[in-house]
């Protein structure tokens, strides 16, 4: 799953990787370290602009809110809820494949925040004969330091309890869509702890690889076996994961600290 992440580039940066035609300074971000659902992030997407000339899709950076509002539902309660996609489903599930079929985005970041459960004390856990244990949080991120650009979906919804010109009234939300996390060994691996990112969890958010960037945005194509073919997981060995310290456990804390790397797990944790 992808339930934090880290997102501290420079918008400009983001504008350039991107190739974004269309940014809007006064909706700059702050640096955030330590990003949970519901907070705003940054979305590159393709759509035309509005009440502009020229109808062709041009592609945007938004600032959107996590956790995805269908545009249908009677109220925007679940959002928490629909932070994650599951690539296997996306396409077919009521909340998700309207938006699959043409309001794709790419959600940049630093990379994604895991926390380890051990397979005997998730089983334990679930039969409740065990306390909750500490986990031992992990920063996944690109071995060669680029962006980690995660497959995502957003959609509009309009708040019917409020007038048309309240600033309010229309939310554009997103969810980061998931995948199976890879068995194969890491590009680069801690010294001791976890080889391959399904050691720390069983899921991961899909990255896309700029090959796949500009035709996972183009909202023409709308074929969902089509847009499928895009969901398949980036090569192996992309990838590194190193231990952080827990504080990142608390979405209060928020710095460029939390990215520190641990030379070894923090004492009385998994791994």
């Amino acid at each position: 799953m992808c339930g934090r992440y880290a997102s501290s580039r420079r918008p400009e940066d983001l504008t350039g990787i991107f190739q974004v035609e269309k940014w809007e300074p006064a909706e700059a971000l702050a640096p955030d370290w330590n990003v949970a659902p519901t907070k705003e992030v940054y979305a590159v997407l393709e759509r035309p602009v509005k009440d502009a000339a020229d109808p062709r899709p041009v592609r945007q950076m938004r600032t959107l809110r996590w956790g995805l509002v269908p545009s249908w539902s009677k109220s925007p309660d679940g959002a928490a809820r629909m932070i994650n996609a599951r690539a296997e489903t996306v396409h077919e599930k009521p909340s998700f494949r309207r938006s699959f079929a043409s309001r794709r985005c790419i959600l940049p970041a630093d990379g994604y925040y895991e926390w380890v459960t051990g397979a005997d004390e998730r089983q334990l856990e679930e039969k409740g004969r065990k306390k909750r244990p500490r986990k031992q949080p992990y920063f996944v991120t690109p071995a060669d330091g680029s962006v980690f650009a995660m497959a995502g979906l957003y959609d509009f919804w309009r708040d019917r309890t409020l007038p048309d010109d309240h600033p309010m009234a229309w939310w554009v939300t997103c969810s980061v869509i998931t995948t199976e996390a890879e068995t194969t060994p890491l590009g680069v691996a801690p010294a001791e702890g976890p080889a391959t990112l399904a050691d720390i969890h069983p899921r991961m958010p899909l990255m896309l690889t700029p090959d796949r960037w500009d035709a996972w945005l183009d909202p023409s194509a709308t074929e969902a076996e089509e847009v499928r073919g895009l969901l398949a997981p980036p090569p192996a060995g992309l990838m590194r994961a190193y231990p952080v310290a827990t504080a990142v456990s608390n979405v209060r804390n928020n710095g460029p600290e939390l990215l520190e790397e641990l030379a070894a797990p923090e004492e009385g944790t998994l791994f």
